[in-house]
C-alpha cells in the first residue's frame, strides 16, 4: 500500500512539472525551400500532445495534424507529416520550453536540420 502511494505521488509530481504548452505558438524560420511562417496549436492531455501545425511558404500553405506528440517536463516532441507535391515528408520536432518560448530543432527527413524559436501567441 505504501509503494502505491509513493508511486502515485511521483506520477503526480512529474505531471505537475510538465510545461504548459497548450494554446497557439508562432514561428518564422529559413529553410531550403524558403522563409516559412508557422502557427502551432497545441493541446495537452497529461503527457500527450496533439494539435495542428499550420504554415509553409507563402505560395504553398499547409496544415498538418501533430502526431506522436509528448510533453515531458520542459521537453516537447512531435512529428509533422508535410505534404510536398506527391510526397509525404516526416518532420521530427524536439524542443525545450522556457516560459513563453520554445527552442526547437526540426529534422526534415534526411534533407535538413533547422533550429528556431516559437513564441506563445497571447
Amino acid at each position: 500500500m505504501l509503494m502505491r502511494s509513493v508511486f502515485a505521488l511521483i506520477i503526480f509530481s512529474v505531471a505537475a512539472f510538465a510545461a504548459d504548452v497548450s494554446g497557439k505558438w508562432s514561428a518564422e524560420f529559413d529553410t531550403q525551400i524558403g522563409q516559412q511562417k508557422y502557427v502551432y496549436e497545441f493541446r495537452v492531455d497529461g503527457a500527450k500532445l496533439t494539435g495542428k501545425a499550420k504554415g509553409g511558404v507563402a505560395e504553398r500553405p499547409t496544415e498538418s495534424e501533430i502526431k506522436e506528440g509528448k510533453v515531458n517536463g520542459e521537453q516537447i516532441t512531435f512529428v509533422e507529416l508535410f505534404k510536398f507535391e506527391d510526397n509525404e515528408i516526416r518532420i521530427e520536432y524536439t524542443g525545450r520550453v522556457s516560459g513563453d518560448t520554445i527552442n526547437f530543432t526540426r529534422k526534415v527527413a534526411d534533407f535538413a536540420t533547422e533550429e528556431f524559436v516559437a513564441k506563445r501567441v497571447k
